[in-house]
């Protein structure tokens, strides 16, 4: 259980893995680890440019887990995943420690770019942007979003993509508030993100004000956008959630969009596109781009005409 007297302690499980079986440990990972998961690789090179990371190389999955008393039962459901995975390609023991929050948030990541302009690091990496790219000075957090993960890279390449300038945009399931920072640095005017916890709101806070565009957003506790969010309110909606939250408030972040409004919807696997499209399509949006990163799926979608 977490010391009182020493802050908030995690559970830390990581393990190393070949970059193929990377997002299912991270779904895995991301249905028992409430602290959030990240999948770790190498950074310094350029999606766009036709570059990749090394495939030999492995990346490492990391989680954390709140201590509690259903701790040891999360642990066990996913060493029972494990198994199952191991039985395709045999899989590293699990490695299980703990960490005090303070100590995580001062872990440095690995700078990586995204699409054309955008680079990603903490305000004290010693690797800098090169001329004319955009900074993001992320740091790390609880919160999920690093870039690391292929759905907010993804949806990072197509906020840079649809941003024109003067965007009022809606940040559904903020997390660290990567994607309003990136829409913010590019152009758009103001944002308001949401999220259901806490330390997602905390994060986002800090990483806005850090990248100096906190004084054109808003961030509030909701998970629902259709309390705050006025009908045809933002130019721009993003979602990168799950298929399940992303279907269910398909009629809340279509009507936020306003008539000329754009959704970025992701965080769901390539077996429930065709279910997803379906769904938004009944409100009356087409997807006029869809992007597969891996097993993932991102999409953009505008009204019909």
């Amino acid at each position: 259980m977490p010391d009182p007297n020493h802050g908030s302690v995690w559970t830390e499980i990581s393990i190393d893995s070949p970059g193929e079986y990377a997002e299912t440990l991270y779904a895995l990972f991301g249905r028992h680890a409430d602290g959030g998961v990240a999948i770790e690789e190498s950074g310094g090179y350029n999606p766009d440019e036709g570059e990749s990371p090394d495939p030999n190389t492995p990346v490492m999955v990391r989680g954390y887990l709140s201590n509690d008393d259903t701790t040891g039962d999360r642990i066990t459901q996913i060493e029972v995943g494990l198994r199952l995975i191991s039985h395709l390609y045999q899989l590293p023991e699990l490695k299980i420690g703990e960490v005090a929050e303070e100590d995580w948030r001062k872990q440095v990541f690995e700078p990586i770019r995204v699409g054309k302009r955008l680079f990603i690091a903490p305000a004290n990496s010693k690797e800098k942007p090169s001329p004319g790219e955009i900074h993001i000075p992320l740091e790390p957090g609880m919160a999920f979003g690093t870039g690391q993960h292929p759905t907010t890279r993804t949806c990072l390449q197509m906020i840079e993509e649809v941003v024109t300038g003067g965007e009022k945009v809606l940040d559904v399931g903020c997390g660290s508030g990567i994607l309003s920072i990136a829409a913010l640095l590019c152009g758009a005017e103001s944002s308001l993100g949401l999220d259901v916890e806490q330390e997602a709101i905390d994060a986002s806070l800090e990483n806005l004000a850090r990248a100096g565009v906190g004084d054109r957003a808003k961030v509030v506790i909701e998970s629902h956008p259709g309390e705050i969010a006025a009908d045809g309110e933002f130019d721009l909606v993003f979602a990168n959630i799950s298929s399940k939250i992303v279907i269910e408030l398909s009629p809340e972040l279509t009507r936020a969009a306003s008539e000329s409004g754009q959704l970025i919807l992701s965080g769901f696997m390539a077996e429930r596109l065709s279910e997803v499209q379906e769904v938004y399509e009944a409100q009356g949006f087409e997807f006029t781009k869809v992007q597969q990163s891996g097993d993932w799926m991102a999409v953009v979608a505008t009204r019909s005409k």
